[in-house]
Order: structure tokens, then C-alpha cells, then sequence
């Protein structure tokens, strides 16, 4: 968006155009986005030989889950965040609530094992791959996040260019779960994190340049 369209747009008040258009212009960015760390992980990773018998493991299903919220909160804070003046409260309640949920998951699958098991729990067999593996798979996302972003009316742009980090790497977390063997909440609530916060600080650090009008 133009400087010169988003004066004329406030002071009109024709603001609602702009939320249908960005509604649309991000249902595009994650479908393209989506297919290309799908497409991605699949040419480069492939798809875990056991997904079948993964699919039947309720730990499976918790990942899936918690991954997928993370990507919902993502999409309402990256919406937010293309839009002057959007309150940002929602989607940090949104987003911090899967993370509590994994972390008291953690701290309950710890407690309850025995600590000679805690290191497995906590880095399994991946944990030197998972997060670069997850920020690989965030790039298609994250130009496509980008793309979104700088046709709407992002202004604080430094979070703007994280909240692009944050949905790419939401998105690839969850298309990497369809490779990735571990199912221990420790391993989870840290590692996947980790990977997810790669491409936010990425964003953080060139959202004033890719971003700029």
C-alpha cells in the first residue's frame, strides 16, 4: 500500500475494505506458503516412514494440535499487525495459551518420569536438526507472510517483520510434524519453539527494510 492510499483511507474512514482485503490477500499467502513448506519438506525431509502408526499415538495428535494453535494465534497476530492501530492483545492471549498448555504438559511428563530419562525427554534423537529444520521450512511461508504484508498498512514494522517470522515459522512447525519423530512435550515446548523464533527474529531484523513503503 501506497503512503498517499493510507492517508486517503483514514480519512475517509474506509477502513473495513481493508480488513476484507486482508482476509483474502493472506488466505492466498498461506495457501502458497503451506504448499511450499509442504513441498519443501517432502522433496528435501520426506514424510516420517511410520506416519500411519504415529497417526494412532495421542502425542501425535497433541503436536498436531499444538502446532496448528500456534499457526491460528500467528494468522490473528500477523492480521493485527498489517493494520494500523490493531490491538495486539488477543493474539498474544491466543499464542501464550498453547505454549502454557505445553510447558505444564513438560513439567507433568518430567515429574512423573524418572530423571535418569530426562535428557531423553528433553533433547529425544533431533534436537541439533529440529529448529534449523523448522526455520528451512518457514522460508516459502515467510516471503509469502512478507508479500501479505507489504500490500496492506503495516506501520510498526520491526513487529510487523516478526509477526511474518512468527506465522512462517507456526507454518512450518506444523508441516514439519508430518517428519519429525519426537512426541516428548520437553522436547516440544522447547525445541520447536526454538525453531519458531529463528524466522521471528529474522523478521525482526529486516521487517524496516523488506517492509518499507
Amino acid at each position: 500500500m501506497k503512503t498517499e492510499d493510507l492517508v486517503t483511507m483514514l480519512a475517509t474512514g474506509h477502513i473495513t475494505v481493508e480488513e476484507n482485503a486482508a482476509a483474502r490477500r493472506y488466505a492466498t499467502a498461506i495457501g502458497w506458503g503451506a504448499f511450499g513448506a509442504t513441498l519443501l519438506m517432502a522433496l528435501v525431509l520426506g514424510v516420517r516412514a511410520d506416519l500411519a502408526a504415529a497417526a494412532a499415538l495421542a502425542m501425535f495428535w497433541v503436536k498436531i494440535l499444538f502446532s496448528g494453535a500456534l499457526t491460528l494465534a500467528s494468522i490473528v497476530i500477523a492480521l493485527r499487525l498489517s493494520q494500523p492501530g490493531a490491538r495486539l492483545a488477543p493474539g498474544a492471549v491466543a499464542l501464550g495459551a498453547p505454549i502454557l498448555g505445553m510447558w505444564i504438559l513438560a513439567a507433568v511428563t518430567l515429574a512423573r518420569a524418572q530423571s535418569a530419562l530426562w535428557p531423553e525427554l528433553l533433547f529425544g534423537q533431533t534436537w541439533t536438526s529440529c529448529p534449523l529444520l523448522i526455520a528451512m521450512l518457514s522460508i516459502p511461508m515467510f516471503v509469502a507472510a512478507l508479500w501479505a504484508m507489504k500490500g496492506l498498512a503495516p506501520t510498526r514494522l520491526r513487529l510487523a517483520g516478526a509477526g511474518a517470522g512468527l506465522l512462517a515459522g507456526t507454518v512450518a512447525a506444523l508441516v514439519y510434524c508430518l517428519h519429525c519423530p519426537e512426541l516428548s512435550p520437553p522436547f516440544l515446548g522447547v525445541w520447536y519453539l526454538l525453531g519458531i523464533l529463528i524466522p521471528t527474529a529474522a523478521g525482526t531484523v529486516l521487517g524496516p527494510w523488506l517492509l518499507r513503503w
